[in-house]
């Protein structure tokens, strides 16, 4: 896995800020009323902080913006980074200053002089974040981004703060490296064997294997990978740190995706391997929550296949029964993480008894037409858990926006032949997917489901992950089970 930079905190020694070397980062408001750290670095440079804060150019500076001295005099450093923004911030902006800084420091060392700001937990969230880079198959894999140090008043306290922030780094990078990683690589059995290595954090990991699922009935899920050399899995993850039902989050992990027998162009096909988008971020959500020990039941279940062209492969026309005894009939093998999800919602409510239900996948380009690379689809049977969760990635600043259901999407799935198609033709492609799956859900089950094609992988990169993937809802998630599905401390 790829590691988080290492982030310390420490004691604001004003004599010390001389001889810190790398970058040294302080924050300064629009008012350019500078801290004590401020202060010290402005009379060591002989007052080269107070000229970059004053006049036009840092009026017109938007807030998270940095203005970079360049080997300042009478300091060691190579360069000091003057952060432009307030002294109690919004999380999500001090976030993407702490981004911002870790993106102009490269692998330098870092200095953050943090007396001058709140937020500082979120701050060094976002150094964390940001210091991203996935470099394991490159023969140059580059420098180890260096330590950075984070000087404050009352270091234990941020520290301790800041503790389920790099948490949650963590179990975003987890996340990335997964879809990031080719598929050659991470086949459904290294994916298996990956998500086995969270035994290690308190996590019990089961492994279901192609007969089991098979006497379980889960035609649905088999048929996707049946013409694939590698064999499917479904790997339950149970994170079990409260009593009562716990919330499920259901992933697609289709490790690549050629469309099948209805083959994809060749143009971009190398960008499926990220097509198991939705497994990632429910490992990513259990490492966290297993790191910071939450409070909280939580399972993860994830479908793991190969969508393959071959002569064992399922075709269109066929029809294939589900775990739940609904048949399906097969119009189009490129919709197939349906199929896969389909088959693993079934087994998570019939043994998990779930209080709730997510499900993640990148599942339709229609989603991306609709929505572009800003938002996940979200879709729901229960106002009151998908409001939660829209909150919840309101306040993480992961975009996100409800999408409607109903009963002329539904009737667009009609079959003469089974009990539905896999697909309601062009037209609201992203909601027939979800109408699909909801004929999946339980009634007494409150459902969401995030088709997450837009954000899960971004070429261009975001404020705090570089080009590839993002990590998208790890964070937003985590946030909604500390917020809805976490016990009481003591």
């Amino acid at each position: 896995m790829t590691d988080l930079r290492e982030i310390t905190f420490g004691e604001l020694e004003l004599d010390a800020l001389k001889e810190a070397t790398g970058r040294v980062a302080l924050f300064v408001n629009a008012e350019s009323q500078l801290g004590r750290g401020a202060r010290r670095v402005n009379r060591l440079t002989r007052g080269a902080v107070a000229r970059a804060t004053e006049g036009e150019a840092w009026d017109k500076l938007s807030e998270g913006g940095i203005v970079s001295l360049a080997w300042p005099s009478g300091m060691a450093a190579e360069a000091v980074d003057i952060v432009k923004i307030e002294r109690r911030p919004e999380p999500a902006a001090a976030r993407k200053a702490g981004a911002a800084l870790a993106r102009r420091a490269g692998s330098a060392g870092m200095t953050v002089i943090a007396d001058a700001t709140a937020q500082m937990p979120r701050v060094a969230q976002g150094i964390a974040l940001r210091s991203y880079d996935f470099t394991v198959h490159k023969s140059d894999k580059g420098k180890t981004p260096a330590p950075a140090r984070v000087l404050c008043g009352k270091p234990e306290e941020v520290s301790a703060a800041a503790a389920p922030l790099l948490a949650e780094a963590e179990g975003v990078f987890f996340t990335r490296d997964l879809v990031n990683e080719p598929a050659n690589v991470l086949t459904t059995t290294e994916f298996a064997t990956r998500l086995e290595g969270l035994r290690e954090l308190g996590v019990e990991v089961e492994v279901l294997d192609e007969d089991r699922m098979a006497e379980l009935g889960m035609g649905a899920l088999l048929c996707v990978g049946q013409g694939s050399a590698t064999p499917s899995k479904l790997v339950v993850m149970r994170w079990k740190g409260a009593e009562g039902a716990p919330l499920a989050l259901v992933g697609k992990g289709v490790v690549f995706d050629t469309g099948g027998i209805s083959l994809k162009p060749a143009a971009g096909m190398e960008d499926m391997t990220m097509d198991m988008g939705g497994a990632g971020v429910v490992a990513g959500v259990m490492k966290t929550v297993a790191r910071r020990k939450a409070p909280a039941h939580v399972v993860g279940l994830v479908g793991l296949v190969e969508n393959m062209p071959s002569s064992n492969a399922v075709r269109p026309g066929d029809v294939v029964r589900s775990m739940k005894g609904d048949t399906v009939e097969v119009i189009n093998t490129d919709a197939e993480g349906r199929l896969v999800l389909c088959d693993v919602m079934w087994y998570a409510q019939e043994t998990e008894k779930p209080a709730a239900m997510v499900d993640l996948a990148t599942l339709t380009g229609a989603c991306i037409v609709a929505l572009g690379h800003e938002n996940a689809a979200v879709y729901s049977n229960d106002d009151a858990v998908v409001d939660g969760f829209l909150r919840a990635a309101k306040d993480e600043d992961e975009g996100a926006w409800r999408m409607p259901l109903g009963k002329a999407y539904d009737d667009m799935l009609k079959s003469p032949v089974a009990d539905m198609k896999n697909v309601g033709g062009r037209p609201a492609g992203s909601i027939t997917a979800a109408q699909f799956l909801g004929r999946f859900v339980k009634k007494e089950t409150p459902w969401i489901h995030l088709d997450i094609a837009g954000v899960a992988h971004i070429k261009a990169g975001t404020a705090l992950a570089p080009g590839g993937a993002t990590g998208w809802g790890v964070m937003a998630l985590d946030r909604m089970i500390r917020d809805r599905f976490e016990t009481a401390g003591d």
